[in-house]
C-alpha cells in the first residue's frame, strides 16, 4: 500500500454564501461514474442542508464539464440490471435541490454531462462549451432528462437534430438559442458563476424559493393554471418581512437588510 489517500472525485468549496461542487476526475474528463455520481449527490445534500449556504455552483474546472456517462459502468449491464443501480436516485438531490444551482461549463458538457448542467438553474458558459446528446451513438438514449429537458430549453427542432444525430451546440449557439444564461470570457466560466450565485444569494430567501417553485411547477402547467399558480405565490410574499423591508429600503434609498424571514 502506498499509503496516500485517493482523491475525491468531488470536492466541496465555500465561497461566503456560495457553495461549489467540483467535479474532479479531470484524468477521465470527469466521465460520471456511480462515485462521482455519489459524490455530486452527497455534496448538494450537504451544501442544500446548510443555513449559510444560498446558492450552489456546479463545475468541472476550465477544460471540461463532463463528458458523459463512463460506459464501463453500463456496457455489460441489461435493462434490470441498470433499473437496479437506479441512476435517478444520484441526480435527485441536485434536480430538487432547495437552493439555486448554476453549472458553470467549460469544454465538453455531453450527454449526462449535458443532462446534469440542464438541472441547473442558471447555466454560465464560454465559447469553449460544447453541449451534446451523443447517446445515439451508441445505441441508447437520454435517461435522465435529457430529451425533456432539452426540448424545453431549445425547442423541439434543434433538439431533434442534437437527438438524433449526435450533433453538439457550441457555447455560443447555445446562448443564441437560450440554452445557456450567460456567456463567459474564457476562464472565467467559474468566477462568473460563482458571482451570480453569490448575487441570488443575497437576495430574499422565500421570493427566490416562490420564484423557484413558479418555474419549475408552471412549466408543466396549462397558461390559466400556471398564472394562478404565480398570483398564489405573488400574495403570500406580501406576508413576509423581507417584502416589507425590501420596499422600504427602496423607498429610502438604501440598501435592504434581508433576514429570509
Amino acid at each position: 500500500m502506498s499509503g496516500l489517500a485517493e482523491t475525491p472525485s468531488v470536492l466541496v468549496e465555500r465561497r461566503e454564501a456560495v457553495g461549489i461542487v467540483r467535479l474532479n476526475r479531470q484524468e477521465r474528463r470527469n466521465a460520471l461514474d456511480l462515485a462521482m455520481r455519489r459524490g455530486i449527490a452527497d455534496a448538494c445534500r450537504e451544501l442544500d442542508a446548510d443555513p449559510a449556504i444560498g446558492a450552489i455552483v456546479v463545475t468541472g474546472g476550465d477544460s471540461v464539464f463532463a463528458a458523459g456517462a463512463d460506459l464501463n459502468l453500463l456496457v455489460d449491464k441489461g435493462a434490470q440490471q441498470v433499473a437496479d443501480i437506479d441512476l435517478g436516485q444520484y441526480w435527485s438531490p441536485l434536480a430538487q435541490c432547495g437552493k439555486p444551482t448554476i453549472a458553470a461549463v467549460s469544454g465538453f458538457a455531453l450527454g449526462a454531462g449535458c443532462e446534469l448542467a440542464l438541472m441547473c438553474d442558471v447555466v454560465v458558459a464560454d465559447a469553449t462549451a460544447r453541449f451534446g446528446q451523443p447517446e445515439i451513438n451508441v445505441g441508447i438514449m437520454p435517461g435522465a432528462g435529457g430529451t425533456q429537458r432539452l426540448v424545453r430549453s431549445v425547442g423541439k427542432h434543434v433538439a431533434s437534430l442534437m437527438l438524433l444525430t449526435g450533433e453538439q451546440l457550441t457555447g455560443e449557439r447555445a446562448f443564441g438559442l437560450g440554452l445557456v444564461s450567460a456567456l463567459a470570457e474564457s476562464g472565467e466560466v467559474t468566477p462568473t458563476a460563482v458571482q451570480l450565485a453569490k448575487k441570488t444569494a443575497r437576495m430574499p430567501a422565500k421570493a427566490v424559493a416562490a420564484i423557484r417553485r413558479a418555474l419549475r411547477i408552471g412549466a408543466d402547467l396549462p397558461l390559466d393554471a400556471a398564472l394562478a399558480l404565480e398570483n398564489r405565490e405573488f400574495l403570500l410574499l406580501f406576508d413576509t418581512a423581507d417584502k416589507t423591508e425590501g420596499m422600504r429600503a427602496f423607498l429610502e434609498k438604501r440598501r435592504p437588510d434581508f433576514t429570509g424571514d
